[in-house]
């Protein structure tokens, strides 16, 4: 029976009474109990919200009654810890917190919060008490707090067990806005989210508060916090919690497994389908660079739900139109490093790398190393934006977040992309030809590009400022593929027809060369002059080997691209060899 695909759902609830495909991660809950005040970080739409509803139904006194309802399907159901069900559940979320124009503002949009979440949890649980306990709306959430956690050390109730989801949220947007006078309130010793924190703190010592788990993306504010909640442990960077939150490969194929037999999909399709996912959601690595790499969940449910609600076509958009407001947040970021901001964005766009230091990763982060440059790529990362690559080096992860640099990349250099390329986009949908789609792209886009960025050109710079080029333009038809792994290598970019489409079974498989202007002068040749290199020859037809064992019935063309810095280009058409030949 077809179920529902849960796009940007955190009530786990609704999995049930909508009738939803769930990933299972319950088998975490054992481990994270083996840790006191855990903190772990993730970034936006990672799925932190509905971890933090499933561990309130499961920790929750209150749904008891329901265990089996909602647990029997899963790990954690057929194996439940001693602890299911034991406490009263305060589950509070940060992010509708309302970061004001003034610190007044911001502590009575935060005391409403709390005390709405407090008189929930004690209306919910209030058979539970044999006087009733009630929330005076007028007095702060740490008063009302210190009141309920007299009365469970009174009593001998059930402790709280404290969720903490966005844990940073508004303080990041004081945080992003450069209200730095407002921020520093916020945080001060004497400040009302510091004196809250401690109050949590005295919960944990005197058992009131049976354990803590906090979410949130930066670790910025809770190092702030650090002397009044200095009993945190950070979770986020040990390597047995990396895939808690996030898919992993094997629960990708699962999904897929699923979907495909549930809503009676064409079968052939499931290898280009899971090969699309991966290009565009895949690709992140918390912690350990060689292991398995972690999806994006969300944007993999997003692609799903278009999926399957036009029948097993391939969406025109890959991408969420919620990720274009990751770009704002690499304007806010770097806005603060004007005379840095250019250098800093060409160099992802060249080499979709950037170096690190570990050690920043590994140590306290302030608001000021926020905005400072050498740590921006620790500040992309808890943002999602870039993953682990090695100990050195970080990577934008998907085509996804590539795409977002060379839109920021266009947007510096006042580079235009709009109109001025209908007629070339549309004669290739027409006849479709590499070389004259490529020859537009050099007169139209290349032209544009201000002198110095060809001081450190490359054939990565190329290949993908083409493809997001043409994945605006033909998406309705193509499907886009860069460094696609095959035995004999990495292709450089691949056009892939979509099978509901008129290129279906078609694949356009590009490898880009670049020669400076004087290696080119080095070589005593001329642009018109230079010829095919046979290494290259066999290069793209090794990639056409790779292909064709896994698409047999595909049509592939291969073209080799010579970039020659700023002069000019020549495109090879390469002949597939036969079937079985690979030289």
């Amino acid at each position: 029976m077809k179920k529902n695909i849960m796009y940007g759902s955190a009530n786990y609830l609704e999995f049930f009474t909508e009738n939803g495909y769930f990933v299972d991660k319950t088998h975490y809950i054992p481990l994270l109990e083996t840790v006191k005040n855990p903190v772990f970080l993730r970034p936006r739409r990672f799925g932190k919200s509905l971890w933090c509803r499933i561990l309130e139904c499961y920790y929750s006194v209150h749904m008891k009654d329901r265990f089996d309802e909602l647990f029997g399907h899963t790990w954690i159901g057929n194996n439940p810890t001693p602890l299911k069900n034991s406490f009263l559940v305060l589950h509070l979320d940060f992010s509708i917190v309302e970061p004001g124009r003034d610190i007044s503002v911001i502590q009575k949009s935060f005391d409403q919060t709390c005390n709405g979440k407090m008189a929930s949890l004690l209306r919910y649980c209030s058979g539970w008490f044999n006087e009733p306990v009630m929330i005076d709306f007028e007095k702060s959430a740490v008063s009302n707090l210190e009141s309920i956690l007299r009365r469970l050390d009174q009593t001998g109730l059930p402790p709280l067990y404290v969720i903490i989801d966005e844990y940073d949220n508004f303080a990041n947007q004081l945080i992003t806005s450069r209200k730095d006078h407002l921020y520093r309130q916020l945080t001060a010793d004497d400040g009302f989210l510091k004196t809250f924190f401690k109050t949590l703190k005295e919960g944990r010592k005197t058992g009131t508060i049976a354990n803590i788990f906090i979410t949130g993306v930066l670790p910025i504010t809770m190092d702030e916090l650090a002397s009044g909640f200095n009993i945190a442990r950070f979770i986020t960077l040990v390597d047995r919690f990396e895939a808690m939150l996030g898919f992993t490969q094997s629960e990708v194929d699962h999904l897929l497994d699923d979907i495909y037999a549930d809503y009676e999909l064409d079968l052939s399709t499931r290898s280009e389908i899971s090969e699309i996912l991966r290009i565009h959601y895949n690709g992140y690595h918390f912690i350990n660079p060689q292991g398995d790499a972690i999806y994006n969940p969300t944007l993999v449910m997003y692609f799903l739900v278009a999926f399957c609600e036009s029948g097993g076509r391939i969406p025109e958009f890959l991408t969420d139109l919620n990720l274009r407001t990751d770009l704002s947040w690499v304007r806010r970021l770097t806005s603060a490093c004007p005379g840095s901001t250019e250098e800093f964005v060409d160099n992802l766009v060249t080499t979709n790398t950037t170096f690190y230091d570990r050690n920043f990763l590994l140590t306290k982060f302030d608001m000021q190393q926020f905005f400072d440059k050498v740590f921006f790529p620790i500040s992309f990362y808890y943002l999602g934006m870039f993953t682990l690559q090695d100990r050195f080096t970080m990577k934008l992860p998907n085509l996804n977040m590539r795409q977002i640099f060379v839109e920021y990349f266009n947007e510096l250099h006042h580079i235009d992309v709009s109109t001025r390329y209908t007629e070339i986009m549309q004669a290739f949908v027409m006849q479709p030809d590499i070389e004259s789609l490529f020859a537009g792209y050099w007169r139209e886009y290349v032209s544009q590009l201000p002198e110095a960025i060809f001081q450190q050109m490359n054939e990565n710079f190329y290949r993908t400022t083409f493809y997001e080029l043409c994945s605006r333009y033909l998406s309705s038809w193509l499907a886009f593929t860069v460094e696609n792994s095959y035995p004999q290598g990495k292709s450089d970019l691949e056009f892939i027809g979509k099978f509901h489409e008129k290129f279906a079974g078609m694949r356009w498989v590009m490898e880009f060369k670049y020669f400076s202007n004087a290696r080119l002068s080095e070589m005593k040749t001329t642009i018109e002059a230079f010829t095919l290199q046979e290494e290259d020859t066999l290069q793209i037809r090794g990639y056409a080997e790779g292909i064709r064992q896994q698409y047999p019935e595909c049509r592939t063309l291969l073209h080799v691209i010579y970039c020659f810095g700023n002069q000019g280009f020549r495109v090879f058409e390469v002949a597939e060899p036969p079937s079985g030949i690979s030289g």
